[in-house]
């Protein structure tokens, strides 16, 4: 019996290992990375399929990869922790879908000058629509960019008048009412008067749950804290700070629905009393355009000591 289990797991492994050969097989695909190998490629902008670096919530995507290929199975790219270019092993899938970097990639354009990457989300190995699936990549070769097109990578990175044009309309849709926002690239700030009291805004970056710094931006959170208050109090709330940079409170977490209205007043007159009087408040922007966006703050308050 054990000599039939052996045989059974040569055969598995053998198959294995035929399979990802063939998998692997750049004669079977229709193009390979060989013409491109040792060619150092910097991404030099990054759009949904609309053309553009913004979507309608405020998401904006950001040019940062580095990227050389080494082998037919093996990229390089640059990690900005280590300040290295680090290798992984890439990975052929099927239908021009890569995977390396724990990120699927569908390669749409190869040549010594650009290439072109759609990022993809794959469950099953299948394509999963939407936003996650709708980023496309552009790369241009280092030299290309310094002896043809004579320019920088950050002339080449800078977001498109169309981005301009588009966050324009978005602040002047969204600044009209008091109940919509968008994510603002460069968050509200909370700017303390005096020292007794301050402000710490809170990172929800995670690598585990892939949270990139993006998050910071997109769900912008901060703890207040406020000495000689009336009272010992805390509140966390959900608040949209106006392009004026009037903080407006949405709702207060935690509390029960027949006390909701009553918790969202009192907060609400500790925002209009302590946080006018002791910061000042910046509203968020994107591309420098001031907009109305949404924040979550919890607001700490320590009563003054009696003398």
């Amino acid at each position: 019996m054990f000599r039939y289990y052996l045989f059974f797991l040569f055969g598995l492994l053998l198959f294995t290992a035929c399979n990802n050969t063939k998998t692997n097989d750049a004669s079977l695909r229709e193009f390979t990375f060989a013409p491109v190998k040792g060619i150092r490629y910097t991404e030099v902008k990054r759009r949904f399929s609309s053309g553009l670096s913004f979507n309608p919530e405020g998401f904006m995507q950001k040019p940062s990869w580095i990227i050389e290929v080494a082998a037919e199975d093996t990229m390089l790219a640059w990690s900005p922790q280590k300040q290295m270019m680090q290798r992984f092993y890439m990975q052929y899938d099927h239908g021009d879908v890569y995977n390396f970097a724990a990120e699927f990639f569908k390669v749409q354009h190869v040549s010594k000058d650009s290439m072109v990457f759609r990022r993809v989300e794959v469950e099953g190995r299948k394509i999963v629509n939407g936003i996650a699936s709708d980023v496309n990549m552009t790369f241009y070769a280092q030299n290309y960019i310094k002896n043809k097109l004579k320019t920088t990578v950050t002339a080449l990175q800078k977001p498109s008048k169309e981005d301009t044009a588009f966050v324009k309309r978005r602040a002047a849709t969204v600044n009209k009412s008091l109940d919509s926002a968008f994510a603002a690239t460069t968050p509200v700030k909370f700017i303390a008067k005096n020292k007794t009291v301050s402000v710490e805004k809170i990172s929800t970056v995670d690598p585990l749950q892939k949270r990139t710094e993006a998050y910071d931006y997109m769900f912008p959170q901060y703890e207040i804290k406020i000495d000689k208050a009336y009272k010992d109090f805390y509140y966390l709330c959900n608040a949209i700070v106006d392009f004026k940079g009037h903080i407006h409170i949405e709702n207060v977490v935690g509390v029960l629905p027949e006390n909701a209205e009553n918790k969202k007043k009192v907060v609400q007159a500790i925002a209009d009393i302590y946080l006018y009087s002791f910061f000042t408040v910046q509203p968020g922007t994107t591309l420098g355009i001031p907009h109305n966006s949404q924040i979550t703050f919890g607001i700490t308050g320590k009563a003054a000591k009696k003398p």
